[in-house]
């Protein structure tokens, strides 16, 4: 048995053609976790569940309790006797490697004492649009160096997702990139799995994923997410009024893919446009506007990087100064136990010593007792012997 689990909030323009998808590539346990839904997510779900095609749960809370939550569903999923469980998020497409065989079919050959082993992510891109799902206008695997990806505001490419075997005390993650279950070997070359990845399909919906996490993370301060947390940087984007220069940034030109198809930074892939219709149709972005947003990026790009370098020191030095006080009051509270410790040992020296002196004490008048008593009946016995 394929088990998929999912938690998801506000993916109405992709999460129906992903689960239809991932049914037909022979999953046949999907778990699912609605996070608080409003933009119809929640309806297309029960549509599925209705007719038991996947199993629905609710969790409304906006808490980031991703590992929570996907932990618990992958739990259940080796109750239930999955042989291999997937973690997919709603924009994600998973296929075997070779393009002719399913992800069941694929599984089926693998052994399991395996383990688990690493999925490559994939991130799509093609030109940026105002809203629409985009399957068949980002058909580009985005393959540029990371540095060319941080220059356009975004820390690297997607983490590899894992594919794993599970059982009932199984910790993933948050994030879902990483699982407690160890990889017993390597997968042969040219088989395993791959995920097709579009986590920017829209301004609409980037937008709100971007105000969703952020105002999820607000709601936990327990959490400390990185100074690099792609998620936070977009967030503070957002909150200057520059995020949908840096949406529209990340995609390509015309001109940028044209070269980058040349020197190998994008390659066509249409494995997915070419399986599934996209649900919302696309309004692109015309030409003219999106070259304003990336002459904007190039100008903040420069000065987003020395924030962002002073962020990281000033997180760091917050970190070390708090290490320090936690050290410091750590030390604190061992001399105090320490004294505490020392003030019952001196108490139990002086009350053992009281102690032994009342036995002495006694051992004294005992001793006195005996001894007067051996004197006189000494004297005692002389006394008759001279008196006879």
């Amino acid at each position: 048995m394929i088990a998929m689990t999912m938690m998801v909030r506000d993916e109405a323009d992709i999460v129906g053609a992903m689960i239809q998808y991932h049914l037909d590539q022979g999953v046949d346990l999907f778990l699912v976790t609605d996070n608080g839904s409003v933009d119809g997510t929640t309806r297309i779900l029960e549509d599925f569940a209705r007719d038991g095609r996947i199993e629905l749960a609710h969790d409304p809370r906006h808490e980031k309790q991703q590992h929570e939550v996907v932990t618990r569903m992958s739990r259940e999923a080796a109750r239930r006797g999955a042989q291999w469980v997937l973690n997919a998020d709603a924009d994600e497409f998973w296929s075997a490697v070779d393009p002719s065989r399913t992800i069941a079919e694929e599984l089926a050959d693998l052994d399991p004492a395996i383990g688990a082993f690493e999925v490559p992510v994939i991130d799509m891109t093609g030109a940026p649009a105002r809203r629409g799902t985009g399957l068949q206008r980002l058909v580009y695997r985005d393959l540029r160096p990371d540095d060319v990806m941080a220059g356009l505001g975004v820390h690297a490419h997607s983490t590899p997702d894992v594919a794993f075997v599970p059982n009932q005390t199984v910790e993933v993650a948050q994030g879902n990139h990483f699982v407690s279950v160890p990889a017993n070997g390597r997968v042969p070359d040219g088989r395993g799995l791959v995920v097709h990845h579009y986590p920017w399909r829209s301004w609409s919906q980037f937008c709100r994923k971007v105000e969703n996490a952020g105002r999820a993370y607000e709601a936990s301060p327990h959490l400390r997410p990185s100074a690099n947390h792609h998620g936070m940087r977009d967030y503070r984007r957002l909150q200057d009024g520059v995020l949908s220069a840096s949406y529209v940034a990340r995609h390509p030109s015309p001109e940028q893919l044209a070269e980058g198809l040349a020197n190998g930074w994008f390659v066509e892939d249409r494995r997915i446009a070419d399986r599934i219709s996209s649900p919302v149709a696309d309004e692109e972005i015309p030409e003219s506007e999106a070259q304003a947003d990336r002459q904007l990026m190039r100008r903040l790009a420069p000065l987003e990087q020395r924030l962002q370098s002073v962020e990281a020191a000033r997180r760091q030095a917050a970190d070390d100064l708090d290490f320090r006080l936690r050290h410091v009051a750590e030390l604190d509270a061992l001399i105090a136990r320490l004294r505490a410790d020392n003030a019952e040992s001196e108490t139990a020296r002086r009350a053992c010593a009281d102690e032994l002196e009342e036995l002495r004490a006694q051992h004294r008048i005992e001793l006195e007792r005996t001894l007067d008593h051996r004197l006189r009946s000494g004297v005692d016995r002389v006394r008759r012997r001279l008196f006879r």
